[in-house]
C-alpha cells in the first residue's frame, strides 16, 4: 500500500509539470514597476498567457493597476479597464450584459469575447464583496481572479479579512497585548462555493501549469467562475525576494493554502498532501510572523490540520 501511495503521489506531481504548449506572447508586458520577487506580477503574467487577446479585463485599484498603468506607459496589450476598489464585479457584469444586448439587437456579431475581473484580496473579500456576490448570484458569464497577497499592500500593508491569524501589518501591529492580526483568514473560496456557481478554484504561481489549467477551465465554463490565486508579497511579508516560489510551494505543502477546485459543487484536490509539512517551516521564512511564540504556532498548526482534513473529506479523500 505504501508503494502504491508513493506512486500515486509521483504521478500527481508529474501531471502538474507535464510539458505542454504555452505561448511565448506576453499580453502582460515586461517593464512594469512591480517589486522584486512579486508573486502577484508572476501570477498575472501566467493568467494573461491563457486569456489571449479576445478578452476585456476589468481591474480594481491595487498593486496590479498601479504597477502596470502609470501614464504615459502601460503593460497591457489587451483591452483593459481600471475601476474603483469596490466595483470590479459590477463593471465586468455590466460590460458582459451590454455585449449580450448588442448581439441580441444585431448591433455586433458574437466574437466570443471573454470578460475577466482582477482584484486583490481587499478589493474582493472586503470592499468588493457586495458587488461580487451580486454578480455571482445573477449568473453573469465572467471569470474573476482574486490575487491574494493577504493585505492592502498598495496602500501601506494594512490588514484585510484575508490577512492570516498572527501576521504583522501596519494596522494590526505587534505589541504587549497584540500578536498582530487577531482574526482568522476569511475563506473566500467557500463563500463563492456557497453561491452555487459552476466553478471555484484556488491556484498558486509556484504551480504554474495547474494555475493556467484552472484559468482555462474558468474561461470555458458557462457562468460565473472564481479563482483565488496565492500571491507572495516580499515587501509586505518581509520575505526574501528570491524565496517567492519556495514560499508558495510551502504554503501548499503545509496545508496553509491548499490547491483545489469545485466544479458544479464537486470538490477535487489538485495536490493532495497526506503528510503535511510543519507550518513553522512556512512561517519562519517571513518576517511578518517572526514574533510568534511556540504556543501560537501550535494553535495555527492545529487549525490548519483541522481545515485541511475537512477539505480532504469534502473531496472524498481518505
Amino acid at each position: 500500500m505504501g508503494e502504491m501511495r508513493e506512486r500515486e503521489e509521483m504521478e500527481q506531481e508529474e501531471e502538474l509539470f507535464l510539458p505542454r504548449f504555452i505561448t511565448t506572447e506576453e499580453n502582460f508586458a515586461p517593464g512594469h514597476r512591480a517589486c522584486i520577487g512579486c508573486g502577484e506580477a508572476l501570477a498575472v503574467r501566467h493568467v494573461c498567457k491563457v486569456l489571449g487577446k479576445n478578452v476585456i479585463i476589468v481591474n480594481a485599484t491595487g498593486c496590479v493597476e498601479i504597477i502596470s498603468s502609470l501614464l504615459p506607459y502601460t503593460s497591457w496589450r489587451v483591452p483593459w479597464i481600471h475601476t474603483l476598489f469596490e466595483n470590479v464585479a459590477a463593471v465586468v457584469s455590466g460590460i458582459e450584459s451590454g455585449y449580450k444586448v448588442r448581439i441580441r439587437k444585431g448591433k455586433i456579431e458574437d466574437r466570443g469575447v471573454k470578460f475577466v475581473g482582477f482584484a486583490g484580496d481587499g478589493g474582493t473579500s472586503d470592499i468588493g464583496l457586495q458587488a461580487l456576490s451580486g454578480a455571482m448570484e445573477r449568473g453573469h458569464n465572467f471569470l474573476y481572479c482574486c490575487f491574494d497577497n493577504e493585505a492592502y499592500m498598495n496602500t501601506g500593508i494594512q490588514r484585510s479579512s484575508s490577512t492570516p491569524y498572527g501576521a504583522w501589518t501596519t494596522t494590526a501591529p505587534v505589541g504587549k497585548k497584540s500578536i498582530g492580526q487577531m482574526t482568522w483568514k476569511k475563506n473566500m473560496p467557500e463563500i463563492a462555493v456557497a453561491h452555487r456557481i459552476p466553478y471555484v478554484a484556488t491556484a498558486c504561481p509556484s504551480y504554474p501549469f495547474d494555475l493556467m489549467d484552472k484559468v482555462k477551465r474558468g474561461m470555458e465554463i458557462e457562468g460565473p467562475a472564481y479563482i483565488q490565486i496565492f500571491s507572495v508579497c516580499p515587501t509586505g511579508w518581509r520575505s526574501q525576494p528570491n524565496l517567492t516560489i519556495e514560499i508558495g510551494r510551502l504554503a501548499v505543502e503545509t496545508g496553509v493554502f491548499p490547491l483545489y477546485e469545485v466544479i458544479n459543487g464537486e470538490y477535487r484536490l489538485s495536490v493532495d498532501v497526506p503528510e503535511l509539512k510543519l507550518v513553522k517551516e512556512y512561517l519562519r521564512k517571513q518576517g511578518r510572523f517572526r514574533h510568534l511564540t511556540d504556543d501560537v504556532i501550535e494553535r495555527i498548526q492545529a487549525r490548519v490540520v483541522e481545515e485541511y482534513e475537512r477539505l480532504r473529506a469534502k473531496a472524498g479523500v481518505k
